[in-house]
């Protein structure tokens, strides 16, 4: 549980790490000529977007901010995909493109696979039932503890009247 809540709170801060991790990568590790600078700076902004719309996704599953823990399942993804990154900062020649095209199916299928978890829990949350007036309410469930309620309770009624 703890490796998923560190987990958790490291992925805002990679959204920023990894992009800069490519441009210190191409000057330490001489990433070489004008078209790995052209790939790079193609290639910062699409880690940056891809890392905050999973982290943004992650967050807004009801589980991970009820636990305050990512699931294993976006552990597993996430990391490895940002071992993917992080190997591809390191600019080495025979295995660039391989790692390129690793990198980039990589976050497609974890923007999939983050999207997936989301809809799955959305899906089964909450059922909005209507009356015959279109008023919409959800429907009381068994599911949901009721408050505790010590010492003595105060109802006021509230009676309207038209003028």
């Amino acid at each position: 549980m703890v490796l998923r809540r560190v987990f958790l709170r490291w992925l805002f801060p990679a959204a920023f790490v990894l992009p800069l991790w490519l441009f210190v990568g191409w000057i330490v590790f001489s990433g070489g000529s004008g078209w790995a600078l052209l790939w790079l700076l193609i290639a910062a902004p699409a880690v940056f977007v891809t890392q905050t719309l999973v982290a943004l996704i992650v967050r807004g599953r009801a589980t991970v901010r009820t636990e305050r823990a990512a699931s294993w399942r976006d552990v597993i993804g996430v990391a490895l995909w940002q071992l993917c990154v992080i190997a591809l900062g390191l600019y080495d020649g025979g295995t660039f493109f391989p790692l390129l095209v690793l990198s980039v199916v990589g976050a497609f299928v974890l923007v999939w696979s983050s999207l997936v978890q989301l809809w799955r829990e959305a899906r089964t949350g909450v059922t909005l039932l209507h009356t015959t007036d279109g008023t919409g309410y959800i429907p009381p469930t068994r599911e949901r503890p009721r408050p505790r309620v010590e010492g003595d309770v105060i109802v006021v009624t509230e009676n309207r009247t038209t003028d």
